[in-house]
Protein backbone atom coordinates (compact mmCIF):
# COMPACT_ATOMS: atom_id res chain seq x y z
CA UNK A 1 0.00 0.00 0.00
CA UNK A 2 1.34 3.37 -0.82
CA UNK A 3 1.73 5.71 2.02
CA UNK A 4 -0.18 8.38 0.33
CA UNK A 5 -2.83 6.27 -0.06
CA UNK A 6 -3.06 5.97 3.75
CA UNK A 7 -2.61 9.12 4.32
CA UNK A 8 -6.15 10.23 2.03
CA UNK A 9 -7.80 7.48 3.75
CA UNK A 10 -7.14 8.83 7.39
CA UNK A 11 -7.24 12.73 6.27
CA UNK A 12 -10.80 11.24 5.11
CA UNK A 13 -12.10 9.47 7.96
CA UNK A 14 -11.04 12.35 10.02
CA UNK A 15 -13.34 14.43 8.07
CA UNK A 16 -16.27 12.13 8.51
CA UNK A 17 -15.52 12.19 12.00
CA UNK A 18 -16.09 15.82 11.88
CA UNK A 19 -12.12 16.43 13.09
CA UNK A 20 -11.44 18.46 9.93
CA UNK A 21 -12.79 21.18 7.84
CA UNK A 22 -10.38 21.15 5.06
CA UNK A 23 -12.43 18.43 3.39
CA UNK A 24 -15.81 17.45 2.52
CA UNK A 25 -17.34 14.21 4.15
CA UNK A 26 -17.90 11.11 2.22
CA UNK A 27 -21.95 11.91 2.45
CA UNK A 28 -21.86 15.33 1.04
CA UNK A 29 -19.40 14.03 -1.48
CA UNK A 30 -22.39 11.52 -2.12
CA UNK A 31 -24.93 14.38 -2.03
CA UNK A 32 -23.11 16.43 -4.13
CA UNK A 33 -23.04 13.49 -6.83
CA UNK A 34 -26.40 12.82 -6.65
CA UNK A 35 -27.52 16.88 -6.95
CA UNK A 36 -25.32 16.80 -9.75
CA UNK A 37 -27.21 14.14 -11.43
CA UNK A 38 -30.73 15.35 -10.87
CA UNK A 39 -29.62 18.55 -11.98
CA UNK A 40 -28.19 16.55 -15.15
CA UNK A 41 -31.83 15.09 -15.98
CA UNK A 42 -33.55 18.17 -15.50
CA UNK A 43 -31.70 19.96 -18.00
CA UNK A 44 -32.19 17.09 -20.26
CA UNK A 45 -36.29 17.70 -19.68
CA UNK A 46 -36.11 21.22 -19.65
CA UNK A 47 -34.26 20.58 -23.07
CA UNK A 48 -36.80 18.45 -24.41
CA UNK A 49 -39.33 20.70 -23.07
CA UNK A 50 -37.73 23.66 -25.39
CA UNK A 51 -37.66 21.69 -28.13
CA UNK A 52 -41.64 20.65 -27.96
CA UNK A 53 -42.57 24.21 -27.59
CA UNK A 54 -40.21 25.58 -30.37
CA UNK A 55 -42.37 22.78 -32.78
CA UNK A 56 -45.69 23.36 -31.26
CA UNK A 57 -45.43 27.02 -31.78
CA UNK A 58 -44.26 26.06 -34.77
CA UNK A 59 -46.91 24.59 -35.71
CA UNK A 60 -49.59 26.59 -34.23
CA UNK A 61 -48.14 29.35 -36.43
CA UNK A 62 -48.70 27.27 -39.45
CA UNK A 63 -52.24 26.75 -38.75
CA UNK A 64 -53.08 30.16 -38.22
CA UNK A 65 -51.93 31.90 -41.16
Amino acid sequence: MHHEALRNWIRQAEADAGERTDRPSTDMLAENHALKKRAAELERANEILRSASVYFAWELGLTRR
